[in-house]
């Protein structure tokens, strides 16, 4: 079977192996795979972003003192039934049969009290957790959508740019992952190279490892590649076509990811 023709199967491997449940054999033909196929390389990098931006919505946190003092309740609990199962072994010649009783009333009130604390912070607790639940389910409903993808790469097929197109929000979203850097005097230009007529800027470059371009759908559908261009401070003014070097190119792919 063809693997880069199943954009369903790229996207669980994709999944898999940013979750690290893909090992072995398995994740060394992945790798291998996404060092040839822009497809898989541009699924890996996408899946990978998600689960850093899943980690990074919700701060670090020390555990709530709700749940030592739920650990600390259920231990105090765990010690009156060790007393109360102590007390049933004590004659009642030794001790006589009203203070018999009275340890056994004292021991099971305690354990009660102790399992009712115990109840209601587990419930505070529970309560809680399903807050930031909703908070994390919220944050990650409103994340983009990924319509299109491309990977950027140079001559010699090393990845230098990873670009989304999120049609909700008509915004372009690249990320540098190279290590190129265009100079103080220097701009780097996003183009369309549409299957007719010449190319087209999409924006110059900012500062910064992530750049967002406003991009229309009519400025992205049916372009088969994107490139960046060198260009002087600024990029070229808009209804020319590059005029430095084309460092970085790729296939834009649109995908269901």
């Amino acid at each position: 079977m063809n693997l880069t023709r199943n954009p369903a199967l790229i996207d669980q491997l994709a999944a898999s192996y940013a979750l690290g449940t893909l090992r072995g054999g398995a994740r060394r033909r992945f790798e291998e795979l996404a060092r040839t196929h822009a497809t898989v390389r541009a699924a890996a990098l996408i899946w990978q972003g998600r689960m850093a931006s899943v980690t990074e919505l919700q701060a670090q946190q020390a555990p709530s003192p709700a749940v030592w003092k739920r650990i600390e309740n259920l231990v105090q609990a765990d010690k009156q039934a060790r007393a109360m199962q102590a007390a049933r072994q004590v004659p009642a010649a030794r001790a006589g049969w009203w203070a018999s009783l009275g340890l056994w009333q004292g021991a099971t009130a305690a354990g009660a009290m102790a399992a009712v604390v115990a109840v209601v912070t587990g419930l505070n607790f529970n309560t809680q957790l399903n807050g930031q639940v909703r908070e994390l389910s919220a944050r990650l409903a409103a994340t983009p959508e990924i319509r299109y993808v491309a990977v950027l790469a140079d001559d010699k097929a090393a990845p230098a740019v990873l670009v989304t197109y999120d049609p909700k929000h008509s915004q372009l979203q690249l990320k540098h992952v190279g290590q190129f850097h265009p100079g103080p005097d220097k701009s780097l230009q996003l183009w369309a190279l549409p299957q007719a007529g010449g190319p087209k800027s999409l924006g110059v470059l900012g500062e910064g490892t992530v750049i967002r371009l406003p991009a229309g759908s009519g400025e992205v559908n049916n372009v088969p590649a994107l490139a960046l261009s060198l260009e002087r401070l600024g990029g070229v003014p808009a209804g020319s076509g590059p005029s430095g070097p084309v460092l970085f190119k790729g296939a834009l792919l649109q995908t269901a990811l």
